[in-house]
């Protein structure tokens, strides 16, 4: 960890010019994907899967994540959205348009047929037929089983999935027969027919688990080592595209294509991910060709500009961007960490908001690709005009943000900094350590500092994001990034508060509460028909922003980038991800 200062000058002109000057961007590729192949996915069994001999596949990642499991037991803070796809298969599939298609099933349950019953009093029914002769990695054959076994992992409180949907509205699951799992709801849930939340980059959100292999440990009872057991990491079995076939700490994993994967042998046959922490060396990889495709949020907008560059006159690669992810800063607001303790007054945070040149920093980071946002619903979404309308705007007015202030009880002294009762508002404001987010936080820090507000630069290192304790601990404020969508509005209620009780699995850090929000997001899984949902939603955002539950930021273009003679990537709304296909590219 370190920090940083700046000198107090008015830079942020200077900031901007000197961000956009690095940058000429040209227009981004086509953010909406082409439709897929096919409908939906068609299963394949090993006598028809026929092997397509090609290179390994190099795939550039970010950092090095601790579990390769869709659903794990232990919080990080990076996307993992490629890695689950290469290993993990659940119910269904979602497209790059964001369709879900079935994939272990044979057809996905049908609301208000046998396949999903919502009874008199409000329980509800879903059944899932698996298709025949899917197997694992190791070959043990799936089985429904799995499933039921996976809900009474998932089920456990300390594991902390417990109370999030799906797992904490379900009352029970069962098998039949090893090709059918029925599960009963407590209350109805919008997206028992995927079993994916909306919103999620990494589904499956109820994955089936291999009894064979963590039955017995689980049944030992200690749940250090079950958490701690290979399975979650090097020694992972799973039933996607791909299987794990070794793993270098510190350097990157290895897998091999699954010749039984359920909808079609992959065509490349293996593929490598490397862990690069560094965006320029990114850069450098695409452009010797020791990497094939940037993945996990590993390029940023200034990387792609220069491959644009290099590619173009040599038609030698494509440079995706489209917008995925949403951007914010957290304000702590639990008492035991807070610091200063005004960061839990509203009239603060709103003070704050004010303070803030969002525009300007959009501009410098993104030079006119980044779109402000005011809470996680992006633009692209249906329902956005609506929603839009119920959120409380902070535009930039720093008269707004010293009235907040003064109502507040602070006044500035001499040396321009807010104090109250001789106490100086003094605060930390942490982010991930790369170019971009530090270029960021000098923004946003040297705005917050010039409006009166001491501002201090903490930078993690990236080898830190799963530092769960730390990165939920934190005093001040915190600048993170999430899939945009209803997801990460709804992962803002109390019960989500990362805690050592939960192994800070919660997705709160912030610590904020509303009980009148976690009643509106608590209903909102629930609620089928789509008036009852906009009207839920609408009072989500409207106490979300109004409340200022945190500082909301932009929605950044997720930059993917490949090399020429790679098919197969398309750009993939926020609910998908790109590799959403990743069994069917091929090299040309």
């Amino acid at each position: 960890m370190r920090t940083a200062s700046l000198p107090t000058l008015d830079r942020r002109r200077v900031w901007l010019l000197m961000v956009v000057l690095s940058l000429a961007l040209v227009s981004c590729a086509p953010a909406s994907p082409p439709p897929p192949k096919s409908a939906e996915p068609q299963a394949q069994n090993e006598s028809t899967a026929v092997p397509v001999p090609s290179r390994t596949l190099v795939l550039a990642g970010r950092a090095e994540i601790p579990s390769l499991a869709s659903k794990p037991l232990q919080a990080f803070g990076l996307s993992s959205s490629v890695t689950v796809r290469l290993f993990s298969a659940g119910l269904s599939l979602r497209d790059g348009r964001g369709q879900s298609l079935p994939y272990l099933v044979e057809t996905l349950p049908q609301l208000s047929t046998d396949s999903w019953r919502v009874f008199p009093d409000g329980r509800m029914e879903t059944t899932y037929r698996l298709r025949p002769n899917i197997v694992w990695h190791d070959g043990a054959p799936l089985s429904a089983q799995d499933w039921v076994f996976a809900y009474r992992v998932y089920s456990v409180p300390e594991f902390g999935h417990a109370s999030s949907p799906p797992v904490g509205l379900m009352e029970s699951v069962e098998a039949p027969d090893d090709r059918t799992v029925v599960i009963r709801w407590k209350r109805p849930y919008v997206d028992a027919g995927t079993l994916e939340a909306a919103g999620a980059t990494s589904p499956p959100s109820f994955p089936a688990l291999p009894r064979h292999i963590l039955s017995e440990p689980f049944a030992q009872g200690n749940s250090e080592a079950f958490v701690s057991h290979p399975y979650w990491s090097s020694k992972f079995v799973g039933l996607g595209p791909y299987k794990l076939d070794q793993w270098v700490p510190g350097a990157f994993f290895e897998a091999v294509a699954f010749d039984r994967h359920i909808i079609g042998r992959p065509k490349i046959d293996r593929v490598r991910m490397l862990f690069i922490p560094d965006f320029n060396t990114v850069l450098a990889h695409l452009l010797s060709g020791e990497a094939h495709i940037s993945v996990e949020e590993s390029i940023r907008i200034q990387q792609g500009e220069v491959l644009r560059r290099e590619w173009g006159p040599r038609n030698a690669g494509t440079v995706l961007a489209y917008p995925q992810f949403w951007r914010w800063t957290y304000a702590q607001q639990r008492p035991e960490f807070a610091q200063p303790a005004a960061l839990r007054d509203v009239r603060v945070r709103q003070a704050l908001a004010h303070a803030l040149d969002r525009q300007t920093l959009a501009d410098a980071l993104f030079a006119g690709d980044g779109t402000l946002a005011e809470t996680s619903i992006p633009p692209t979404a249906a329902y956005f005009q609506e929603l839009d309308r119920a959120s409380v705007k902070y535009p930039y007015d720093l008269r707004r943000a010293e009235q907040l202030m003064g109502e507040a009880g602070w006044a500035k002294g001499a040396d321009g900094v807010w104090a109250q009762a001789g106490q100086r508002f003094a605060t930390d404001l942490s982010i991930l350590q790369s170019p971009q987010n530090e270029t960021e936080m000098a923004i946003m820090a040297d705005g917050w500092r010039q409006a009166g507000f001491d501002v201090r630069e903490v930078v993690w290192a990236a080898s830190l994001s799963s530092d769960a304790p730390l990165r939920n601990q934190h005093p001040g404020l915190s600048t993170t990034s999430g899939p945009a969508g209803e997801s990460t509005l709804i992962e803002h209620r109390t019960i989500d508060l990362p805690t050592p009780n939960n192994r800070w699995t919660g997705s709160n850090r912030g610590g904020w509460s509303n009980p009148e929000y976690d009643r509106f997001a608590d209903q909102l899984p629930t609620a089928l028909d789509r008036a009852d949902r906009m009207r839920l939603l609408t009072q989500m955002v409207r106490i979300f922003s109004e409340d200022v539950a945190v500082l909301s930021l932009y929605f950044a273009p997720t930059i993917t980038a490949f090399v020429q003679g790679l098919s197969g990537p398309q750009s993939a709304v926020p609910e998908s991800t790109v590799a959403w296909n990743i069994h069917e590219w091929e090299f040309r």
